[in-house]
C-alpha cells in the first residue's frame, strides 16, 4: 500500500480516537432513533424545523456526541478504509457489496458515465456564462432526456391516476391521525401498482445509477469548459473519485489525491433531512420522478444557506492575508457581529466529524503546496485556534465541514467556483438513496400553515378603489 494511503489513514484513526475522548462525558443519548407509532408528538419551530417527517434507516447525526452513521457504519471507518463505490452502494441497499456485487456496480457506473447527448444538448447553453449550478440543474434535467422517454406526449402520465388538483390536503381544523397511507393517493391500490410499472425507468435503482455516475461526469464538463477547455471522456479504467479528478484536469491523479477525493465525496454523500435532501423527497413524493427529484435537490443547494459556505471560507482567508492578521481581523469582524463562515452548526454541538477528517488532510505534508495554499492553511489553523480560544467552551461553537473542506479542493486544484457542484457529486448518493426509501412507503408531504389574516372583509369594485 501506497504509504501515504496510510498515513492518511493513521490521520483518521487519530481523529476518531479524539472524537471519542473528547465527547466521552457529553450527553448524547439518541433521540427519535427507534420505530415510531404514529401520530408522533414534537417541537415545531418554523420552516419545520424539529418535524419528523419520515423514518430512515439510511444516516443518523448525533449532534451531542459528534456523529456521523452511515446504514450504521461510523464515518471514521468509511473514510478510513472504503470507497465511493462502496459507501453509495450501501446507502443504496443497506449493506456493504460483496466482491461481486461491487464489481457489477462499478461496470454500471463506468458505462453510464459516457453521456454524449447530454453533454452536446448542454453545450448548446452559455456555460461559460452560467453559475456552475445552474449549468448543473439543467445537464441532470437533460440526463432525463437521454436516459426515459418520459418527456414525449405519449409518455405523460395516464389522468385516470390522477387526484383532483390539491385533493391531498387536509381542512386546517383536522388533526393528523397517522393514517398509513394518504387517504386520496389513489383510487385503488392495482392502480398505484400500475402507476409505478409505468415509471420505473425513472424511479427505480437504475435511474439512481445514472444520476449517481453521470452527475460527476456533467461537473467535470462544466469546470472545463468554465476553464475554457474541451471536455474529457471518462477513463474506464480509474475509480470513481480519480474519473472525477481526471475529468476535470486532464491528469490522472496520484494515489493520494484519488484518496483524499475519495474521503470528501464520502463525507458528503448524506447528513440527515437538510433542505435539499427534503426538496428532492417532497418532489418524488409527488410520483414525479428522480431525475426531477434531484434537480430539486441541487436547485435548493444553489442557495447560499445551504451550499457554498466553504468557497465563503477560502475568500474570507484571501481577505485575511496571513495568519499573523488573525487577531485583528478577529476583532474588527466580532465587533461589527459579523458572522466567521465554517464555524458553527445547527445540528453539532461537539466538533462536526467531518471537519475532524478534513482538517489533518488539509495539513498532511503541507510543505508539498505551492505558498497560497501553505499560506491559506496556516491562516485557516491560526483562525480556527483562535475562534475555539474564545467561543467553543461558551458557545460550543466548532470548525464544521466547510471550513477545511474548500482548502481540500483547492489543494487538489479546484477553481472555488466548483466547490458546490463538487457538493452535489456525492450528495446525490444520499438524495437517491432517500428518495427510494422513502417512495417504498410513500404519502405525499403535505404541511400546512397558520392563518394569521383577516375574516369577513367586502369587497371593494374596482372603480370605487
Amino acid at each position: 500500500m501506497d504509504n501515504d494511503i496510510k498515513a492518511v489513514q493513521e490521520l483518521i484513526a487519530q481523529a476518531a480516537r479524539r472524537a471519542r475522548e473528547e465527547t466521552r462525558e457529553e450527553e448524547g443519548k439518541p433521540e427519535f432513533a427507534q420505530k415510531l407509532k404514529w401520530p408522533v408528538e414534537c417541537t415545531i419551530g418554523p420552516g419545520l424545523e424539529g418535524a419528523i417527517a419520515c423514518e430512515s434507516k439510511i444516516g443518523y447525526v448525533n449532534g451531542a456526541k459528534g456523529w456521523l452513521i452511515y446504514r450504521g457504519y461510523d464515518i471514521f471507518d468509511l473514510c478510513a478504509y472504503s470507497t465511493f463505490e462502496e459507501v453509495s452502494y450501501l446507502l443504496l441497499h443497506g449493506e456493504l457489496p460483496t466482491a461481486g456485487q461491487l464489481a457489477a456496480y462499478k461496470e454500471k457506473l463506468i458505462n453510464y458515465r459516457y453521456l454524449n447527448k447530454t453533454l452536446r444538448l448542454l453545450m448548446g447553453f452559455p456555460v461559460e456564462e452560467m453559475n456552475a449550478m445552474g449549468s448543473l440543474r439543467m445537464g441532470t434535467i437533460l440526463m432525463r432526456q437521454e436516459f426515459t422517454t418520459l418527456d414525449r406526449q405519449e409518455s405523460r402520465p395516464a389522468l385516470d391516476d390522477a387526484i383532483s388538483t390539491d385533493d391531498d390536503s387536509i381542512p386546517m381544523e383536522t388533526k393528523p391521525v397517522g393514517h398509513k397511507r394518504a387517504i386520496y393517493e389513489f383510487r385503488s391500490r392495482m392502480r398505484r401498482r400500475r402507476a409505478k410499472k409505468e415509471r420505473d425507468d425513472a424511479i427505480g435503482v437504475e435511474a439512481c445509477y445514472h444520476l449517481i455516475a453521470g452527475v460527476p461526469t456533467i461537473t467535470a464538463a462544466i469546470a472545463r469548459v468554465r476553464a475554457g477547455h474541451m471536455a474529457i471522456e471518462p477513463d474506464p479504467t480509474l475509480s470513481h473519485a480519480a474519473n472525477f479528478l481526471y475529468m476535470m484536469s486532464g491528469k490522472k491523479p496520484t494515489p493520494l489525491q484519488e484518496k483524499i477525493m475519495d474521503i470528501a465525496l464520502i463525507l458528503h454523500a448524506d447528513h440527515g433531512m437538510n433542505a435539499s435532501t427534503f426538496a428532492s423527497m417532497v418532489v418524488a413524493s409527488t410520483l414525479s420522478d428522480i431525475y426531477f427529484s434531484i434537480g430539486s435537490g441541487i436547485a435548493a443547494l444553489s442557495g447560499p444557506l445551504h451550499g457554498g459556505a466553504n468557497e465563503q471560507v477560502i475568500r474570507t482567508l484571501q481577505e485575511i492575508k496571513k495568519p499573523e492578521k488573525v487577531d485583528s481581523w478577529l476583532r474588527r469582524a466580532r465587533k461589527e457581529g459579523k458572522k466567521i463562515p465554517g464555524f458553527g452548526h445547527r445540528v453539532y454541538k461537539a466538533y462536526d466529524p467531518r471537519a475532524r477528517v478534513l482538517g489533518p488532510l488539509a495539513g498532511y505534508n503541507i510543505e508539498r503546496c505551492d505558498e497560497e495554499i501553505v499560506n491559506l492553511y496556516r491562516t485557516a489553523t491560526a483562525l480556527e485556534k483562535k475562534v475555539l480560544a474564545d467561543l467553543s467552551a461558551s458557545k460550543k461553537i466548532f470548525p464544521n465541514v466547510d471550513f477545511y473542506s474548500g482548502l481540500v479542493y483547492r489543494r487538489l486544484g479546484i477553481d472555488p467556483a466548483m466547490f458546490t457542484p463538487i457538493f452535489a457529486v456525492s450528495r446525490v448518493a444520499g438524495w437517491t438513496a432517500r428518495v427510494l426509501e422513502y417512495l417504498q412507503k410513500n404519502r405525499i408531504f403535505r404541511p400546512r400553515a397558520v392563518y394569521v389574516g383577516e375574516y369577513e372583509k367586502e369587497y371593494v369594485p374596482l372603480e370605487q378603489r
